[in-house]
């Protein structure tokens, strides 16, 4: 069974890291209501971040919002799918990445199903791990590779911050190939923009890199 009690706010320990070194060093120990900002210099990844939480929760679902997947960036997606501690897990992916990255999507859909990949409009970096004895939230500005780069990282456990993200994804349809029309009502992004502001952006699908 995977625990669905949020850790009480008042519990939370709060923490701030300058990080130079690995995901371990950043991160610590997780123990319940932890709460963690660090500035990190992109000497790890969401990836790496992902692995030590896994370290530390053992068998886990996890979850993983993304943009989109650089050639560079697949070792580490396959990393993720070999891994005998992943319960289930899924991929909240930018719909523009399902021709660009179709081979490594249809690797994560015969290792975790065929409903373990929704397409949205998405440019969050997100993750969430979640055991028998902890809830992680994980995000930042981080991709899925290290960049000698300024990052910023947060990771919190427990709380309103993942309950809010579990929703989000569990409202998310499964959509094979959607329209852009069904990304716009999937993503919910016409109940911030006007019809007229989103017209802007019809065809659009993707930003060049």
């Amino acid at each position: 069974m995977i625990n669905n009690k949020s850790s009480a706010p008042a519990t939370r320990r709060l923490q701030s890291e300058e990080s130079f070194r690995t995901a371990a060093d950043c991160i610590g120990e997780i123990t319940p209501g932890k709460s963690l900002f660090a500035i990190t210099r992109g000497q790890f990844s969401m990836i790496d971040a992902i692995l030590y939480c896994l370290d530390q929760c053992g068998r886990s679902k996890l979850s993983l919002w993304t943009w989109t997947i650089a050639e560079y960036e697949v070792q580490c997606l396959e990393r993720l799918m070999i891994d005998g501690r992943l319960v289930s897990a899924s991929l909240i992916i930018d719909k523009g990445a399902q021709r660009k990255n179709a081979e490594i999507i249809k690797g994560w859909v015969g290792k975790f199903g065929p409903k373990s990949v929704r397409f949205a409009l998405n440019h969050a970096k997100i993750a969430t791990v979640e055991s028998e004895k902890f809830r992680i939230l994980l995000r930042g500005s981080m991709n899925l590779n290290f960049n000698p780069r300024f990052e910023q990282f947060d990771l919190t456990e427990g709380g309103e911050d993942f309950d809010l993200v579990r929703k989000i994804e569990n409202e998310l349809p499964y959509m094979e190939n959607p329209t852009q029309r069904e990304l716009y009502a999937a993503t919910k992004v016409g109940h911030a923009f006007s019809k007229e502001q989103l017209s802007l952006f019809d065809g659009i699908r993707t930003w060049k890199k």
